[in-house]
């Protein structure tokens, strides 16, 4: 049994490898070709930066293809199997789809501790320099990071927002303070030019105030601030939430986002972060029932067809439920979970039945 599912592992691991290295590689290519010319007017003709946005580009770009790559494998070495009636020995030796999904477990539970690990470490470390860099997707949002990064803060129910900081953001340059009610409705706006901390209060210099009342905006010289302003970490201020951390994800969740987004956004995010841990063994799990019903080489197309109309399916209803948490009409647990859950109630359902017609 112990020899089954080692053999099994290597198999299904080598394709896996195979297929996502060549499926990111040739969407890097692709994106490298397209954006060359800003990438080299950024690194001066330097043609070796090709390479270096490659590398920045292939921890976002593997974690893509990263499920997708593994539901291929499985249903690759499956259907191999299948093919050379390999598979109708393993079922007349005696062992079930439940014991071929164990023997998988795991590899399943290395590779989604993997992907976790693309997501929450790579991804927003190299995010930092592909916004710098401002090419394709990133020139849109594109944001300066050290000293001239803008920087949001939040004390109470007030957002405050400047478009540059020291080093210790203790001096502040170009501040704008949202004041807001219980309700989360802007009660005034606050513009200074610059902003000093000073014995735990701000001192704003030549300031200008709005007021939702019907009143002319005023202007002093000078006011200061006393809220107790918490900042948003430094390596997640564009607020893109699938480009941050799982810990800066629970930060913007405890600071209600910073007023970039709702922190429900946030909040679905980081379940979903921790999904993918049990995501990447599902997508494994839920061929190998489908290789007890299609025992013959014959019908290996039938069970790769079938693999691969499931595993879509739940791309695209993974994909729809967390753009219905990032709006609000579903809690943010339940958008990350559910697909996740019902893929996991699918393969009960399919290796239950398996075993009956067994």
């Amino acid at each position: 049994m112990k020899t089954i599912g080692l053999m099994l592992t290597k198999m299904v691991f080598a394709r896996f490898l195979a297929i996502l290295l060549g499926m990111t590689l040739f969407v890097l290519m692709l994106d490298a070709l397209s954006n060359m010319d800003s990438i080299l007017a950024y690194n001066n003709d330097d043609y070796t930066a090709l390479l270096r946005y490659a590398g920045l580009r292939f921890p976002q770009v593997a974690s893509t293809f990263w499920n997708m790559s593994l539901l291929l494998a499985v249903l690759l070495t499956l259907v191999e199997l299948a093919w050379r009636d390999e598979m109708v020995a393993l079922w007349a030796a005696g062992i079930s789809p439940f014991q071929i999904m164990l023997m998988l477990l795991p590899l399943g539970i290395v590779l989604g501790i993997g992907q976790f690990a693309i997501n929450d470490r790579a991804v927003p470390a190299t995010a930092k320099v592909l916004r710098e860099w401002g090419v394709g997707d990133y020139a849109n949002k594109r944001l300066q990071m050290g000293e001239r990064d803008p920087i949001w803060m939040r004390a109470g129910n007030d957002i405050m927002r400047a478009e540059k900081a020291n080093a210790k953001a203790t001096r502040l340059e170009g501040v704008t303070i949202f004041r807001r009610d219980r309700e989360g409705l802007l009660i005034e706006q606050i513009i200074a030019r610059s902003a000093r901390r000073e014995n735990g209060r701000w001192l704003l210099r030549d300031v200008l105030i709005y007021s939702r009342d019907n009143v002319a905006p005023g202007r002093v010289a000078a006011m200061v601030y006393s809220g107790n302003l918490r900042f948003a970490a430094a390596g997640a201020r564009s607020g893109d939430p699938e480009e941050m951390s799982l810990a800066d994800l629970r930060y913007f969740v405890v600071n209600q986002g910073f007023g970039i987004r709702p922190a429900f956004v946030y909040e679905a995010w980081w379940h979903k972060r921790i999904s993918l841990v049990l995501a990447a063994w599902l997508m494994m799990a839920v061929c190998v029932p489908l290789a007890a019903r299609y025992r013959r080489g014959g019908a290996v197309g039938y069970m790769f067809g079938a693999g691969v109309t499931i595993g879509f399916a739940y791309f695209i209803f993974d994909g729809i439920s967390m753009t219905i948490g990032e709006m609000g009409l579903a809690p943010p647990w339940a958008a990350a979970w559910i697909p996740v859950a019902a893929l996991a109630l699918l393969t009960a359902a399919l290796a239950m039945r398996a075993e009956t017609v067994s």
